[in-house]
């Protein structure tokens, strides 16, 4: 048995105990126990931690822990340069893909609604959710903090947040996605692209006053569904504009700083 002392900074806290948010922790390490193993057995998911310094030195989750190591926890930087230490996962290459647990029905439906390809299905299971997100390259969204310390789960999210919007919001903040929203784009009910379409080809799918007023349509051809900008259209707008401009606003740590 050794010893080694934690540190984890800002939201990564809101896993811990309250007694030991904010200050080091002192914790018994079995002697083959490795730095991920203890991050998880502490309470954070390994899918959060974006830096890991032991003993001030740039690290990664399979460092062995020996007697009096300091640990360091980091959540995502939006600000600080990362070049040259260690990367703990792959970096997803192009715009992220998501799959989102069978609680988070709302959450990717505003996704979807704000462009970014994201898979959803009350009936999930959690080996599937584990499956998809792995086989898919897909960062996989959860309240279940269980669920992300899988040991094959990559690319995951904890959403902190309780209303959809309040997790989109969160979301767009720690994977800075707020400047690249491409809203309506996608099938709200199938995942799909959306295209643009005649109005006479869809006349006989739209209620008399959306015919009488509406001239721009967009169907989706797997579902057939009609979408078109009436006043359900410009409020959705709105919301996504004002949860995108608070989530820029957020300010992220710049630097790490281990004597913090």
């Amino acid at each position: 048995m050794v010893t080694a002392t934690f540190r984890f900074y800002d939201d990564l806290n809101d896993f811990l105990p309250r007694e030991r948010r904010g200050r080091d922790v002192n914790a018994p390490c079995a002697r083959d126990a490795t730095v991920k193993h203890m991050i998880e057995a502490l309470g954070v998911p390994h899918t959060e931690v974006a830096l890991l310094l032991v003993n001030g030195e740039s690290s990664g989750f399979e460092h062995l822990l020996t007697e009096g190591d300091r640990v360091a926890v980091y959540p995502g930087f939006g600000l600080f340069d990362v070049t040259g230490v260690q990367r703990l996962r792959p970096r997803p290459e192009g715009r992220p893909r998501f799959v989102a647990d069978a609680h988070l029905g709302g959450l990717a439906r505003l996704l979807r609604m704000a462009g970014f390809d994201t898979l959803y299905d009350n009936g999930y299971h959690d080996d599937e959710i584990e499956r998809v997100a792995r086989e898919e390259g897909r960062v996989l969204l959860t309240r279940y903090r269980e669920l992300l310390k899988r040991r094959t789960v990559e690319l995951g999210c904890y959403l902190h947040a309780i209303d959809p919007s309040e997790q989109l919001r969160e979301l767009l903040a720690r994977r800075q996605l707020a400047g690249k929203l491409r809203p309506f784009t996608l099938c709200l009910h199938c995942n799909l692209p959306l295209r643009p379409v005649a109005k006479e080809a869809v006349l006989a799918q739209l209620p008399p006053r959306v015919s009488a007023t509406q001239d721009e349509f967009t169907t989706c051809d797997a579902c057939r569904r009609v979408y078109w900008k009436g006043s359900h259209h410009a409020r959705m707008c709105a919301m996504l504009g004002s949860v995108a401009a608070r989530a820029a606003d957020v300010e992220l740590p710049r630097s790490p700083n281990p004597d913090a």
